[in-house]
């Protein structure tokens, strides 16, 4: 596992953070820690939310520790603040400490309190949930009119983004030092509203001494391929699609993708249904000899198998690609025709399932998709791209990024076709494939928020150059989080 990614794009799970704190506690002690939490939320409150009669549901927790300092911050600002405890903190911890330094009101934790506030702030549970909830506790929080959770809304599973029995639907989410897993994967992304990530001063060198092995996908966690001055297309890399009989469209999108995005040539093995292709685009080089004969040519070492492609056309080319030893990505058609039966797949570099696909192929996602997708990139030995709202990218050692980058409107017939083609040139550019499977995901979803809010699969090819050329921009920032989240220092940031 490579451990030059920047920190600043790693997602810890919450058993990865409590080893976080755990050893930040030998440089910053947990009560600074704490203070520097609860002031951020109070600090973000103050400039997003509108002066009301607030209520802190603190649970036993440091979460409820957090919760007590923002109480305390918030009446010093001067809002009227009130605490419900739903146990409280034992005496002698860092919240035990914080709750006593608290001197403002305290109510019954339950639903008349919390419906008689105007903001509610959830400090009860945060992101190291381990049970459902329920009970008082679900029922507090469905009492609530406007919700501002610490950490991740209670009942939300921060590894998985799962609802675990009852979740609110927060106005607001402030959390801290790194965001964890769950905060971008759904259903949780769609239930935080605002999401701030404040730094409250745990130390790089413990960031270092525990590494995360889940990134946000960003520049920055790879890096695309560069021209240089002796370059030709052959250095760009030869990406060979295998093309279909009845769904021509679907090959040409992907030779588009990969054509746009750079790929130094583009051509289509299409065997005898070749007239079918000759009128596309006249960039791309239309095969009729047999795959066999193609295959003798060991410039065309990345190929494309699926889309477009019958079952039965599968079943005649995907063994024998994979039996030659090239780069493989495998996608639609190679994927239903292996429904079932994932050893078809093993030998190949890249799949690129839709939700559907990957059940029938693999069985359910289930109530971890991030463990289920890792665990499906080490069976077969190969990528795994987990297309939907939000895309997981597996590698087989372990690795994984979580792409956000894109838009609903990529649900479109054809645009997982562009995708594969993108993939595809920049395995045939030399990436690895991890790297060039992040890279491919992050300029698809920069395509599709460039062509607006209701693109057709051909309208992306006009965005790729656009995408590749700010990813190459934001290279040189690795690591700003851009677009949905603004991260807050906790010095004098929200003053």
């Amino acid at each position: 596992m490579q451990a030059s990614y920047p920190s600043s794009l790693s997602l810890y799970t919450p058993v990865q953070m409590g080893e976080v704190d755990r050893q930040s506690a030998a440089h910053v002690p947990v009560c600074v820690l704490m203070e520097n939490a609860g002031r951020a939320v109070a600090r973000a409150i103050q400039r997003y939310e509108r002066r009301a009669r607030v209520l802190v549901l603190c649970g036993p927790g440091n979460n409820g520790g957090d919760g007590y300092v923002a109480a305390r911050h918030l009446a010093s600002m001067g809002w009227p603040v009130a605490v419900a405890e739903l146990v409280p903190p034992r005496e002698g911890t860092d919240a035990g400490r914080a709750a006593a330094a608290f001197a403002g009101p305290r109510v019954p934790f339950g639903v008349e309190e919390a419906g008689r506030a105007d903001l509610v702030v959830d400090a009860v549970f945060g992101a190291g949930l381990s049970r459902d909830v329920s009970g008082l506790v679900a029922e507090t929080l469905q009492a609530a009119r406007r919700i501002v959770a610490i950490d991740i809304p209670s009942g939300l599973d921060g590894a998985t983004g799962q609802v675990r029995g009852y979740a609110p639907h927060a106005a607001m989410t402030v959390t801290f030092c790194r965001f964890k897993p769950g905060h971008l994967l759904y259903p949780a992304l769609g239930m935080m509203g605002r999401l701030i990530l404040a730094d409250i001063g745990v130390p790089d060198t413990v960031l270092a001494a525990v590494p995360a092995n889940t990134w946000l996908n960003e520049p920055g966690l790879w890096s695309l391929p560069v021209l240089g001055a002796q370059s030709n297309k052959y250095t760009r890399g030869v990406v060979s699609i295998c093309a279909g009989q009845s769904m021509p469209g679907a090959a040409s999108l992907c030779a588009s993708g990969a054509r746009s995005v750079g790929a130094g040539l583009v051509r289509v093995a299409a065997g005898e249904a070749a007239p079918a292709y000759r009128l596309g685009p006249p960039g791309v080089i239309v095969d009729e000899a047999s795959l066999q004969q193609l295959l003798d040519d060991k410039r065309r070492h990345v190929w494309v198998c699926g889309p477009g492609l019958s079952e039965a056309e599968v079943e005649q080319v995907l063994p024998r690609l994979v039996d030659s030893g090239r780069c493989v990505l495998a996608d639609a058609g190679a994927l239903t025709a292996c429904a079932g039966q994932p050893d078809k797949l093993r030998g190949v570099a890249v799949i690129t399932p839709h939700t559907g696909e990957f059940a029938r192929v693999f069985g359910a996602v289930g109530a971890n998709p991030p463990e289920q997708v890792r665990k499906t990139a080490q069976q077969i030995n190969a990528v795994v791209v987990l297309k939907g709202a939000s895309t997981m990218i597996a590698a087989p050692d372990g690795r994984l990024a979580i792409n956000i980058h894109a838009t609903a409107a990529l649900g479109t017939a054809g645009s997982g076709d562009t995708l594969s083609g993108v993939i595809a040139a920049l395995l045939a550019a030399g990436m690895p494939a991890w790297e060039a499977a992040c890279a491919g995901v992050w300029l698809h979803g920069e395509a599709g928020l460039q062509a607006g809010p209701w693109p057709v699969a051909e309208d992306l090819d006009r965005y790729l150059g656009k995408a590749r050329q700010k990813a190459a921009q934001m290279q040189g920032m690795a690591g700003i989080v851009q677009n949905r989240f603004r991260c807050l220092a906790v010095p004098d940031t929200l003053g």
